[in-house]
């Protein structure tokens, strides 16, 4: 039997728990926040939704949700330990498009992208990793190496949609950008939509500003000796939910029984 080399209760202060175990789990070695102001992002529209704003006169924003963070993550060079973390945030932005003053709006969603980058102190690592994960049925991933990046993660609020406007593509800033030069968008972005985003010329074009609050973190697996005091064993009583006379409540147990 391998010697235990770990220390016992009596090498920590108080000596109040069982033992000390090794455990290993993700380190945060650095991190950042940001309260970001997203001003004049274009918002694209299937064909069909882009007709309803090429006949529109005005525009009220609504809501705006994060579908999703593409994010990668690259050493930076002659800076050991440092990287450079790239996000694209995908939004999914809900307007009401007036095609007149006194018309009833329609409400329609679409797609606006914003890029971000940011560098963080991510340690180095100078190991191969294998597991032995088996799945059945598909690749064997025992084989696998890992790379030696850190892993990157980031925490997006709920954004606010702060304002909305409408205008001809020959006003809008950059003007380039109107017809989607140089955006490409995931299909399985476009297929949440309906259909292909921003294929065709539009008429008009609607840029809106998003309020966003992020945290982006780079951590690591590590081996850390940690104090432990019991196994974790539920204390609180379950129970079960029935309905009676259309109304539910929670049935107790009798007293006899507890």
């Amino acid at each position: 039997m391998a010697d235990n080399r770990f220390q016992t209760c009596d090498g920590f202060a108080g000596g109040n728990f069982k033992e000390a175990v090794c455990i290993d789990t993700g380190r945060i070695y650095d991190s950042c926040s940001d309260k970001d102001c997203l001003e004049d992002l274009r918002v694209y529209f299937t064909e069909c939704n882009q007709r309803i704003v090429d006949q529109a006169v005005s525009v009220r924003s609504r809501r705006a949700d994060v579908i999703t963070v593409y994010i990668d993550i690259e050493p930076v060079p002659f800076n050991k330990g440092f990287y450079s973390v790239d996000m694209t945030f995908f939004f999914d932005v809900v307007v009401d498009v007036y095609a007149s003053p006194a018309a009833h709006p329609c409400t329609i969603d679409g797609l606006a992208v914003f890029n971000k980058k940011v560098i963080l102190y991510g340690s180095e690592g100078a190991v191969k990793v294998f597991a032995s994960d088996f799945r059945c049925n598909e690749d064997d991933d025992q084989y696998r190496m890992s790379g030696n990046l850190p892993k990157a993660v980031c925490q997006v609020a709920d954004p606010i949609i702060l304002s909305a406007r409408i205008c001809d593509p020959c006003e809008c800033r950059g003007g380039c950008d109107c017809f989607n030069e140089g955006c490409v968008i995931p299909d399985c972005i476009c297929r949440r939509f309906g259909g292909p985003l921003g294929g065709c010329r539009p008429e008009k074009v609607i840029y809106v500003t998003i309020g966003v609050f992020t945290i982006v973190q780079l951590e690591r697996n590590v081996q850390m000796l940690i104090p432990v005091y019991d196994f974790c064993v539920p204390d609180k009583e379950g129970r079960e939910w029935v309905s009676q006379t259309g109304r539910a409540y929670p049935r107790r147990l009798p007293h006899k029984m507890k």
